[in-house]
């Protein structure tokens, strides 16, 4: 077990995510400050609504400083690193922490070769249609986690795949995720060429 300082956020990270963050409140500042001073890491959980935080968290390692503000106040960015799983929260520091342990993979269930190579197919077509270049390649071990990092599921999604524990599970639910966003990005595109033809959206099956 390991002690580690929380960062509750309403978004989640994955493994080898870059993230940018505004750390305005003291008490995080605290938290971040003491990060770069030690080259430690930090965990970062999603908060829900209730103020409560999943079970599940990824810790997470300040790479760059981008600005230190007059006040306090830190622009920086954030790199997702191992997962982790909360044991018990404790106390005695401004900012929550908690005993962790880490979450390991079953090796003995891995990605469906198949699967790999629908989800490489299905974001290619997500940069393409986005209109961006990112080269990702099915040898990487992480590449399920860089397949999330570069696409906007949304946080429960990218929560569920954190949880997941079986490398199969977790990259045939992101195909499904990926296909998903491909089907939004190419809906929302030819709604866009619509009211740009006439400044009129209409309804599909509209004469």
């Amino acid at each position: 077990m390991d002690a580690l300082g929380l960062f509750p956020l309403p978004l989640v990270l994955v493994p080898t995510e870059r993230l940018p963050l505004h750390i305005f409140e003291p008490r995080y500042r605290e938290l971040i400050g003491e990060c770069i001073d030690t080259g430690g890491e930090f965990g970062l959980v999603l908060a829900t609504g209730d103020g409560a935080v999943h079970e599940v968290g990824t810790r997470a390692a300040v790479t760059d400083v981008i600005e230190k503000l007059e006040d306090g106040r830190l622009n920086v960015v954030v790199e997702g690193r191992e997962r982790f799983r909360l044991l018990e929260l404790t106390s005695g520091r401004a900012f929550a922490t908690a005993l962790v342990e880490p979450v390991e993979d079953d090796e003995s269930d891995p990605a469906d070769p198949d699967d790999v190579e629908r989800a490489l197919r299905i974001f290619h077509e997500l940069a393409e249609t986005a209109g961006a270049e990112i080269e990702l390649s099915g040898a990487s071990p992480q590449l399920a986690w860089q397949l999330a990092a570069h696409v906007d599921l949304g946080a429960d999604p990218k929560q569920e795949l954190l949880a997941l524990t079986s490398p199969r599970v977790r990259m045939k639910r992101l195909c499904e995720l990926l296909a998903l966003a491909l089907e939004a990005l190419r809906a929302g595109a030819a709604i866009r060429e619509r009211a740009s033809g006439n400044g009129k959206v209409e309804p599909p099956g509209s004469v």
